[in-house]
């Protein structure tokens, strides 16, 4: 079987597990939660866990992520080759999914809980923005970082963050995955079927299917419909900062790896533009408030400058260390 036709089969059964867990939204949104605490509080954990609330919410996750993790290894050192059929690996990874799915809609339905209990909730988005981070990071060679002109990164650079990417990414969507109970609020809801792509790109490795520039470009830009929708659910008025702050990584750099002709960018940037100010002049936002829309490129692109950086300086470290004679 082909991944690009495995592919469209995991998008529908995407869509069917987050249908399934709005059919059942109304087992874990009878749990009795704290009252929010602000901006540092995740409202949607058990006010007295429980031993069994812990131990199912975190040896799941363990053997999750050891398990995946088992097989990026297990595949980089037989050297596989992309192709378009499936390896045998994938077809593990993917049974290796849809189980530790099946698993986290008990482990709702019968002890709630998530990672959440214990951990920051900083860590789930911070993970999440790390991935997107790294992504930009990856693609630079394709499709350069600002307006499609070249990055001159480091090739060692370039060759860690390559070998090394999917263990981090596999974390990023695992961890995110059982951070969350299976609630079927909108903000859960897209979130999880944004966790089951995530999964699902991860299962396609080494397949051509895995570096379809138009479908890794879905995968990157569908952060900023759950990012919009999170903040309209939470009662936030920032979903202007969401909205154009990620419409912006659009047009400065994801918009350059993908097919489009001079004058479709010349459009989508003057629709940008216009789009902007159409929200910060007729709303009560106003034009004062216009650089907001400047905070997620900063925030990403610093981060790539800062991961540089640290890559850099330990070279340096290095080069610096006596030579033993």
């Amino acid at each position: 079987m082909t991944g690009r036709r495995i592919l469209f089969i995991g998008i529908f059964i995407s869509i069917l597990l987050t249908y399934g867990i709005w059919v059942g939204g109304s087992i874990p949104a009878s749990i009795i939660k704290l009252p929010d605490q602000g901006l540092n509080w995740y409202y949607w954990k058990l006010p007295n866990p429980t031993f069994w609330s812990r131990v199912t919410a975190w040896g799941m996750y363990l053997g999750h992520q050891f398990s995946i993790w088992g097989c990026i290894w297990w595949a980089q050192q037989t050297r596989l080759k992309y192709k378009s059929a499936l390896h045998p690996i994938n077809y593990l990874m993917l049974g290796i999914n849809l189980t530790f799915i099946a698993l986290h809609f008990l482990q709702t339905y019968i002890w709630y809980d998530a990672l959440a209990q214990d951990t920051s909730i900083w860590a789930s988005q911070g993970a999440v923005v790390l991935l997107l981070v790294l992504v930009l990071i990856l693609e630079t060679p394709r499709r350069g970082l600002f307006f499609g002109n070249p990055v001159p990164f480091h090739r060692q650079f370039l060759e860690i963050i390559k070998l090394y990417h999917g263990y981090f990414f596999s974390f990023a969507a695992i961890y995110t995955f059982w951070y969350h109970p299976m609630e079927a609020t909108s903000g859960h809801l897209i979130g999880f079927l944004y966790m089951f792509l995530l999964l699902l790109q991860s299962s396609l490795i080494f397949n051509r299917t895995h570096v379809n520039r138009w479908w890794t470009f879905s995968l990157e830009i569908m952060v900023l419909l759950h990012s919009v929708v999170v903040s309209w659910m939470l009662g936030q008025s920032k979903w202007p900062t969401f909205l154009f702050g990620f419409i912006g990584i659009l047009v400065i750099t994801q918009l350059h790896g993908l097919p489009v002709g001079i004058w479709t960018k010349r459009i989508i940037y003057a629709a940008f533009l216009v789009s902007v100010l159409a929200v910060y002049t007729l709303t009560e936002r106003g034009l004062g408030r216009i650089y907001e829309v400047t905070y997620i490129p900063l925030i990403e692109f610093g981060l790539v400058g800062v991961i540089y950086f640290m890559f850099v300086s330990f070279l340096w470290a290095i080069s610096r260390l006596p030579v033993k004679t």
